[in-house]
């Protein structure tokens, strides 16, 4: 604990956007470059070092956080890399994409603004980049195993950095052309540049993971044969089967599902289009979904210049103080936070129909209303209350021609045949059974991520992705494993 009295003395400070007229000129991540380390050592010296840290058992990932935060106020840039890379392999994404349940559970946080435990690892982990501390760590000798992950989102590339620093040979299938998952063609570049993902894959490749992109298991390769080519066979697919929407005029063009939106964006970005066919630029934007990946659709349309983007929330606003008798510390609340979109969209009074920032809260889409040509045109809602029942008198029309629906994802996409023809069992909500060793009911075949655990945050499918690691070196070497595991296939968040 490099200052005892830093909690008592610095106030929270985080990493200072750059102006929103600025960055919606622009697809650059939203942050002021180099902002962070002028502030980053005395935001670490706030850390109290607890007896008891609860930012560890927020973390799923079970981070040294009060170790590499007395590091950093030390300036010891090289020590903070290693025990920050001890408990996660990509820092610099969970920096930039985690909600950060570690400060909802930071001690510090009873009674006054948490450490800025995020800023302090993202600080890290660029250090780490820009000082050459995160070379490759290729195995000192190979097992002569074999793994197939398939999937290369955040549970499939930890599972196979791990299992590939154990000394197995490695290959990770992907559908795609490029590796990465929904952090490549989901999360927007304003939220997380690609730069950060490619220099991932880049130090994977040189540590001897082989990557199989532009390939779907299931339809390229049979999911069965490919069981019979290796030694075991990582499922980590994601959670990609969307929500629906079924109310009248659904049928109309002009309503997409945001993970039909996004990637479009992101390939523009990429290089690989002109111009997205879905552009919101001219158009009037409802997006229907009050979560995260409603506001990356509603960042992307306001950078696509929108005539108006307002975004529907079936919740009621919450409030900006926990609720210490529903939610106590040190559990994650339900807070009212105004993300970089948020904010960009407030400044920019982007929706009219909204106060402060782009959400109309409490709000439920009763219909689709179209033109003649079978257009979407308008969107008709209601107020609802806390038990989402309809306020008369409440309804209303907003202007809609393009409508995204952002309501989340159920369960991992039974369409691609892994399935069915590996022959895997099902859970009632449709996620990937497995047992408490990750395995599923096929010998040999292990599922991680938001394939089996449902629709969750990127700590916890790394979590995972390091966890199933762990199972399948158990499995090909007979024994115990010396690969870390941080949580188990039934652990949850901490909740009341």
């Amino acid at each position: 604990m490099a200052d005892p009295r830093g909690f008592l003395t610095t106030p929270r400070q985080e990493w200072p956007r750059r102006p929103v007229e600025e960055r919606v000129g622009d697809w650059d991540e939203v942050y002021v470059p180099g902002g962070l380390l002028p502030i980053i050592g005395e935001q670490a010296d706030r850390c109290m070092d607890c007896g008891v840290p609860f930012c560890h058992e927020a973390c799923p990932l079970g981070n040294l956080i009060p170790e590499w935060n007395d590091l950093v106020s030390r300036e010891d840039w090289r020590a903070a890399a290693e025990r920050l890379h001890a408990t996660n392999n990509f820092p610099e994404f969970t920096g930039r994409l985690c909600p950060a349940p570690c400060e909802a559970g930071c001690v510090l946080a009873i009674n006054q603004p948490a450490v800025t435990i995020k800023n302090v690892e993202c600080a890290i982990a660029d250090r780490a980049w820009e000082e050459g501390f995160a070379a490759p760590a290729p195995p000192d000798r190979l097992s002569g195993r074999t793994v197939a992950v398939i999937g290369s989102g955040p549970a499939g590339l930890a599972a196979a950095q791990q299992l590939t620093r154990a000394g197995h040979a490695v290959a990770v299938y992907e559908r795609d052309d490029r590796i990465g998952g929904l952090m490549r063609y989901g999360i927007p570049e304003f939220k997380m540049e690609k730069r950060h993902l490619e220099r991932r894959v880049e130090q994977m490749r040189a540590e001897g993971t082989r990557f199989r992109t532009s390939t779907t298991v299931g339809q390229d390769v049979d999911a069965a044969e490919l069981r019979g080519r290796y030694d075991a066979v990582v499922i980590a697919t994601g959670a990609t089967a969307w929500r629906e929407l079924p109310v009248p005029g659904r049928e109309l063009t002009g309503i997409h599902q945001a993970m039909e939106y996004l990637p479009l964006a992101n390939r523009v970005r990429e290089g690989d289009l002109e111009r997205s066919q879905l552009s919101a630029e001219g158009r009037h934007v409802v997006i229907v979904g009050g979560g995260d990946t409603g506001a990356d659709c509603l960042g992307t349309a306001v950078r696509e210049r929108a005539a108006s983007v307002t975004q529907l929330d079936i919740y009621r606003r919450p409030g900006s103080e926990r609720d210490e008798e529903n939610e106590p510390w040190p559990t994650y609340p339900k807070l009212y936070r105004l993300s970089a979109a948020h904010e960009e969209a407030g400044a920019l009074r982007t929706a009219p129909a909204a106060e402060a920032d782009a959400r109309l809260f409490a709000a439920s889409t009763l219909r689709f209303e179209g033109d003649a040509d079978g257009r979407v045109r308008g969107l008709r809602l209601v107020e609802v209350d806390a038990e989402r029942r309809p306020v008369p008198g409440t309804e209303r029309t907003l202007p809609a021609d393009l409508v995204l629906l952002a309501l989340g994802f159920s369960g991992p996409d039974q369409g691609d045949g892994i399935i069915a023809q590996l022959g895997l069992e099902l859970e009632p909500r449709g996620t990937i059974a497995r047992g408490p060793d990750f395995a599923t009911n096929v010998p040999g075949v292990f599922a991680a991520g938001d394939a089996a655990r449902g629709q969750s945050l990127i700590v916890w499918a790394i979590a995972e992705g390091r966890a199933v690691a762990a199972a399948v070196d158990r499995c090909l070497t007979g024994g115990t494993s010396g690969l870390p595991a941080p949580i188990g296939p039934y652990d949850r968040p901490m909740t009341v």
